[in-house]
């Protein structure tokens, strides 16, 4: 049997062909158990639950989309402490064989650091590829639970959500009339690396035996093993998923203890707004956060391993202002509470545009004006949904300052008025536009602007509802609402992709499933090819996801070598 006639929901005798495996049906039998481990939860019927999750972590369909998602994503071309890389379409299809519960055993994290904004560095545990791809098949059946059980004001590491959700959040509980004024800036110190092994193995829903083992396979570094008593490894699959469970249940405590009756509820103010280990708690005085709610929480983390950071925990006034995020929340004399950029992370942007000057090198102005588009769009995009546009014009200015300095460094002997005839152009009302040429391999150019970051749209965000859950089909059509409406904000509404995005309902034509193009790797295809005369007109062109992509041209490959051999028969 063939990987397109094998069941996806069956587990395989042999390794597939990976490119013949049928996408479509593989997510569709997926998304059915998931869609039944959700019924099945809100029922409370977990002995059900338990067998759909053990029918899903054996199914074919179920290691296709755990290998697929370790191949696709950024970390595909590093690999663990085996140098392992499953980077050809034999090596994919050999690894199902590796999804195996019995006799498995990890192997240890290749320990990294990567350094932190305050000058320390932050230790990432690299699994292998075979690692990551178990704990990718067994979050497929762990996160419909996590997310059937999550905090509704919870935003980090869960789908659907982003940082704008839980801003909306905090501007929405803090801009009433008559809202709390007083803040609890909460942060976990080392959450990942401190969570109780104990606590994790009696709470998750999932198989204790391999979470025992990823919890106690320790790490490698400089050659020699370390063993690991605590924490989850950053760097691994699922552990934003065991992070989200350890703190999730922080919001209903508060609720049950501040929160029981509306009167309460008016009195002390108390809302919890969560993205990831930084967390916001709300309330009507200094006091209540500081001899009340401070407690509660550290005896919540407490029984998890877990403890308040006391350098970054703190208690604010509204109108003294917070940052949350890499934004600044505070209620001005007006009355008016605003979300404005936030002073570090203005700092932090205008270093890394000024770095990016700074490497450019041999670069023409074509590549370097490339290379900024691509970080301002990426920090305008962000901050588009707060008060920046003040920030938006300054940053301009003080880019154009950067630019400027370095048109004067590349032609010291220059005059001004040259080097203003040759970099900047007018634009409409624009009269000094950065402007330079970009070059394909065949010597081709076209002109290219630099983007203006006051030039971006500032809009209201529409915060995602507090109780979806991905997983419930009732929620469907809502979630594909919203992710239209998400991606009219972020195209530009001339480009081929958001025309065949629409031409296409925002579906990839091969399996089916939502083109995220913000978070995807998502490209064009031809159907007749262009070394046949296929034009560059829309009717000839699809939008797929890379994968699906590839996965068309190595069957019109094959597709061709199989008439060749039977013609020369």
């Amino acid at each position: 049997m063939s990987a397109a006639e094998m069941p996806a929901g069956a587990a395989p005798g042999r390794a597939p062909d990976w490119h013949s495996i049928e996408w479509r049906k593989v997510w569709r039998t997926v998304r059915r158990l998931q869609a039944r481990i959700v019924k099945a939860v809100a029922e409370g019927r977990w002995n059900k639950v338990k067998a759909l999750v053990y029918l899903l972590t054996h199914s074919f369909g179920g290691r296709a989309l755990a290998i697929l998602r370790v191949v696709s994503n950024s970390g595909a071309k590093t690999p663990g402490v085996d140098g392992v890389l499953w980077n050809t379409p034999e090596a994919k299809s050999a690894a199902f064989d590796a999804l195996r519960r019995h006799g498995y055993r990890p192997q240890p994290l290749r320990r990294v650091y990567i350094p932190k904004s305050n000058g320390k560095r932050r230790g990432l545990g690299i699994p292998t590829m075979a690692d990551r791809a178990m704990q990718a098949l067994h979050l497929l059946g762990l996160d419909p639970i996590a997310e059937s059980r999550a905090d509704g004001h919870s935003y980090g590491f869960r789908r659907e959500r982003r940082c704008a959700d839980a801003m909306a959040q905090t501007h929405i509980v803090l801009s009433h009339r008559h809202g709390p004024e007083w803040i609890l800036e909460g942060d976990i110190k080392a959450c990942f690396d401190k969570i109780s092994h104990e606590w994790l193995l009696d709470h998750v829903t999932m198989d204790r035996q391999v979470l025992g083992k990823w919890l106690k396979a320790g790490f490698l570094e400089k050659h020699a093993w370390f063993a690991t008593t605590e924490g989850t490894p950053q760097g691994g699959i699922v552990s934003p998923a065991l992070a989200n469970w350890t703190l999730d249940g922080l919001q209903r405590l508060l609720a049950e203890h501040f929160a029981r009756t509306p009167r309460q509820q008016r009195m002390n103010k108390v809302h919890l707004v969560r993205y990831a280990d930084d967390f916001l708690i709300t309330g009507t005085s200094k006091e209540l956060l500081r001899d009340q709610v401070r407690p509660l929480v550290s005896h919540f983390l407490k029984e998890r391993g877990l403890e308040l950071s006391h350098e970054k925990t703190r208690i604010t006034h509204v109108e003294e202002g917070f940052d949350f995020l890499g934004q600044n929340v505070r209620r001005y004399r007006c009355g008016k509470v605003l979300t404005k950029p936030s002073a570090p992370s203005v700092k932090t942007f205008l270093s890394k545009i000024q770095e990016t000057i700074d490497d450019s090198g041999g670069l023409t102005a074509g590549e370097l004006i490339r290379r900024l588009n691509q970080q301002i769009k990426g920090w305008t995009m962000y901050h588009r949904y707060a008060a920046s546009k003040r920030t938006f014009a300054r940053m301009d200015h003080r880019i154009f300052q950067m630019v400027w300095r370095w048109c004067r460094r590349r032609h010291p002997n220059k005059r001004g008025k040259w080097i203003r005839e040759r970099y900047f152009q007018r634009d409409g009302h624009r009269h000094w536009v950065f402007t330079g040429t970009l070059r394909d391999q065949k010597g081709q150019g076209w002109p290219i602007q630099l983007m203006a970051a006051a030039k971006v749209k500032v809009i209201r965000y529409v915060k995602i509802r507090s109780d979806v859950n991905p997983y419930d089909p009732k929620w469907e059509l809502y979630l594909e609402a919203r992710l239209g409406w998400q991606l009219a904000q972020t195209l530009t509404g001339r480009s081929r992709i958001e025309y065949l995005w629409k031409e296409q309902k925002g579906r990839c034509l091969v399996c089916g499933q939502p083109l995220r193009i913000a978070e995807e790797d998502c490209q064009i295809h031809h159907r007749i090819g262009r070394s046949r005369g296929g034009p560059d007109t829309a009717d000839n062109l699809e939008l797929l996801h890379a994968n699906c992509h590839r996965q068309i041209h190595v069957r019109e490959r094959r597709t061709k070598a199989a008439a060749s051999r039977e013609g020369r028969l």
